[in-house]
């Protein structure tokens, strides 16, 4: 898997591109940020790990370019600043995860990991289901070669369902994975059944072969399933 890591001391940059590459990826560096714009525009990478801090374009420039044209790559951010509204304008911003320096090799390495088990992967552009597909560089959705309208988030909630095809997907997941609630104090059940339902009012209204499942107390399922099946909700 391709990774770029975005840092501008020579030291730290060498240290992680040795350890990530000894770890089985395949590591690109940039010292400065204008240099990784262009490294993301010529390849896009499976995860980026990024420096707040760079010469030429920081990294919340860059991530902000990232989110801005719909490109969902998973970034990891590192930085110095470690106070909660450094924290909370990152996350804001579409990091993927935080890592306050200094840190220890062995966290970042298991936070790319995980950042990769639960990524919507950013290559194929493409994730098709039966006669639905999901372009994820252009953000746009058809069934059919009908195209869909859908509001970002459920872009998300669907890019999520369909990277996970198959499997019954939990509201308390969709609430840390897709809406990026992780300490909130009250469920976001209601919100997540109101996007569902929105959701598959587009997809499925009006065709025989459902797409989009409740799965009563728990969550959440895509998968095609033929007209009359049972043990599954289809509302």
């Amino acid at each position: 898997m391709r990774l770029l890591v975005v840092e501008d001391d020579e030291v730290t940059a060498r240290g992680l591109a040795t350890g990530l590459t000894q770890a089985g990826f395949e590591v690109r560096t940039a010292r400065r940020g204008d240099d990784a714009l262009r490294s993301l525009d010529a390849q896009l990478p499976e995860l980026v790990v990024l420096d707040w801090m760079l010469p030429g374009a920081d990294g919340m420039e860059i991530l902000r370019g990232l989110r801005g044209r719909g490109t969902r790559v998973p970034v990891l951010l590192l930085t110095a600043r470690d106070a909660l509204e450094d924290r909370v304008e990152a996350l804001d911003a579409g990091a993927d995860d935080y890592l306050a320096k200094p840190f220890a090799f062995a966290e970042l390495l298991a936070r790319v990991r995980a950042l990769l088990r639960r990524a919507v992967p950013a290559e194929p552009w493409r994730r098709s289901l039966a006669d639905l597909e999901l372009n994820f560089e252009t953000r746009l959705v058809t069934r059919g070669g009908q195209l869909l309208e859908l509001t970002p988030r459920e872009f998300d909630f669907l890019a999520y369902l369909i990277a996970r095809t198959g499997e019954v997907v939990s509201r308390d997941e969709l609430a840390r994975q897709v809406w990026r609630e992780n300490n909130r104090a009250t469920p976001l059940d209601n919100v997540i059944d109101v996007h569902a339902a929105r959701l598959r009012r587009k997809l499925d209204e009006g065709r025989a072969h459902k797409l989009l499942h409740t799965v009563r107390g728990v969550g959440f399922v895509l998968r095609e399933e033929s007209p009359g099946a049972k043990g599954i909700s289809a509302r």
